[in-house]
């Protein structure tokens, strides 16, 4: 077996290539992975960029990781075996802080995201906890690289308990605000999608999302209450991470409504408690994703989301390097791209 292992590297911002790595020794409770497809997301640009305080270099990148299991470990699920596909959870728990304790795995209090605090899956051949791995239903490969950012998307509805008939503004049209709207209509409910790109909201009409809004052109406060009859929306979701953003979702937001934030934002944001008082508001950390796996898997299966309505580009494993740097300089141009080994 050839024991040099391609990998995606980033040795410093701004400074990434494709590298040949050690191949990966597996521990007892790991299974090995032969890679075959995965997604680029805004935590690897912001490695990219180096405006992503968690990341140390060099990085291996990536954690919308789809793959094949070439040896098993102790722990892999009964229904997964050698040679079956299957995409990985990337939250890596320690299993017996406060919050593993709970069953909140995703707020370990030393929780490792790889690809962001280690070394990531944009790499031939990798290691992974053997409990962590979920089996692929039989569909295309580059589609299943959309399971992991769909979790976040539903991680953020669940956190905010949505429901049918129920307004949800989503500040943020990108990969994550998107899959969020489609996935509140699926569940009944009615999404308002936010942005400032006319173009993010074109396309958002274009697929399904009724009701959109450019917050630097409209007065959003104001739309929302017509859409909503006064009511203001009963759940929010913040997956910008604008600061401004997070302080109007207290205005979009209804009395006794609930707010998601899920975007991350670079700089504290001060927030005026008196109307999370006075409106009595629930405000939800929503940080990566538990146990969302399987319905994200079923979503893209079923087609109630359908994933080349936000995938924008297939790539090979080879032009990542480049389509980084592209996102970097131009991140407006592609909602989503994944690459195929």
């Amino acid at each position: 077996m050839n024991k040099q292992n391609k990998a995606i590297l980033l040795h410093a911002p701004n400074n990434v290539g494709i590298k040949p790595v050690p191949y990966p020794v597996k521990k007892t409770n790991e299974v090995l992975i032969k890679v075959e497809s995965m997604g680029i997301c805004g935590s690897d640009i912001g490695a990219y960029r180096g405006t992503n305080p968690l990341v140390t270099y060099p990085r291996i990148l990536g954690h919308e990781i789809v793959g094949i299991v070439l040896e098993s470990g102790i722990g892999m699920p009964n229904n997964i075996g050698i040679g079956d596909r299957v995409v990985l959870d990337p939250y890596i728990y320690c299993g017996h802080c406060y919050p593993c304790s709970i069953g909140r795995t995703n707020c370990c209090e030393s929780l490792k995201v790889i690809g962001v605090h280690i070394n990531g899956g944009m790499q031939e051949i990798i290691t992974h906890p053997a409990h962590q791995i979920v089996k692929a239903p039989d569909m295309p490969i580059e589609k299943l690289a959309l399971a992991e950012p769909l979790t976040i998307s539903l991680h953020a509805l669940h956190r905010t308990q949505v429901k049918e008939h129920e307004h949800v503004v989503i500040i943020g049209a990108g990969a994550i605000g998107l899959m969020a709207a489609l996935v509140a209509k699926t569940y009944g409910a009615i999404p308002i999608l936010i942005d400032i790109l006319d173009q993010r909201l074109e396309y958002a009409k274009s697929i399904g999302i009724d009701y959109t809004i450019n917050s630097n052109k409209e007065d959003a406060q104001a739309v929302i209450k017509n859409v909503t009859k006064g009511r203001m929306a009963e759940a929010v979701i913040e997956a910008s991470g604008a600061n401004v953003s997070i302080q109007n979702s207290l205005k979009y937001v209804s009395f006794a409504g609930r707010i998601g934030l899920t975007g991350w934002p670079k700089t504290e944001t001060p927030l005026p408690t008196n109307i999370i008082t006075f409106k009595e508001l629930n405000i939800y950390g929503s940080r990566t994703s538990k146990g969302e796996f399987e319905e994200a898997l079923h979503l893209l299966l079923t087609e109630k989301i359908k994933a080349e309505e936000i995938i924008s580009k297939v790539i090979e494993f080879d032009e990542i390097p480049e389509y980084v740097q592209k996102l970097s300089e131009f991140p407006d141009e592609y909602l989503k791209v994944v690459a195929k080994f």
